[in-house]
């Protein structure tokens, strides 16, 4: 969860957000090798006083600067590209949980082993125990096994929302009349949080989203208790 002094990116909790903050940090070197050096070019021009009587044309640096960007853009390109084939790719999942949208709460349906819904709102500041977060906590949190395939399927009733937690590296829009799916693995126990990512109305701020990551035999015990 993102906290006052977060200034990057969440530790991650899934090999998603894993992979995404590699190529974050891939991509900020570059951009920082290419600043410092376009910068140190410019104060070198402002501050140098000589000059070059005979210089009217230089093919070899304009060679340069024309075929070293573009070894740049694809030192970039590829591995954006292999990331958006990872991301998109879905495994075989081992519990499948559909999330649906509507104004102002999600609903949650776990169809694989026996009919089970529920409404997920946002607890009430007024309601808030010591230990829970404003406008972050909900009465009925996303339960799941970790490290276990998880396929999430996303809709919405109303209008567009966004499913998002920024920790997983997951943000799927729902899209009224249409399913969006993807993938995704926990690699550890605890609570992720996320928002809905699209306003969506005069309450979007307040529809929070909590998932819950537990061992299988408590899952297990929680899916045959509710």
């Amino acid at each position: 969860m993102a906290t006052w002094k977060t200034l990057m990116m969440q530790d991650s909790g899934s090999p998603l957000m894993e992979q995404l903050m590699f190529f974050h940090d891939h991509t900020m070197m570059i951009l920082i090798i290419i600043t410092i050096l376009v910068s140190y070019m410019l104060i070198s021009m402002l501050i140098n006083n000589f000059t070059h009587r005979y210089l009217l044309e230089g093919q070899t640096i304009e060679m340069i600067w024309t075929i070293l960007p573009a070894i740049i853009l694809i030192i970039i390109a590829l591995p954006s590209l292999r990331l958006l084939y990872i991301l998109d790719e879905i495994y075989n999942p081992e519990l499948t949980v559909k999330a649906i949208g509507h104004q102002w709460y999600w609903s949650y349906e776990y169809s694989d082993y026996k009919k089970m819904e529920f409404d997920s709102y946002m607890i009430p500041t007024n309601e808030l125990n010591s230990h829970s977060f404003r406008l972050l906590d909900v009465d009925h949190r996303m339960n799941i096994p970790f490290n276990t395939q998880i396929r999430i399927i996303v809709t919405s009733m109303d209008v567009i929302h966004s499913w998002t937690i920024p920790s997983l590296g997951i943000k799927i829009d729902g899209t009224p009349g249409r399913l969006n799916q993807a993938t995704f693995n926990v690699n550890r126990t605890g609570l992720f949080y996320g928002q809905c990512s699209e306003i969506c109305g005069a309450n979007h701020s307040f529809m929070p989203i909590v998932i819950e990551s537990i061992p299988v035999n408590k899952f297990l015990s929680w899916m045959h208790s509710t």
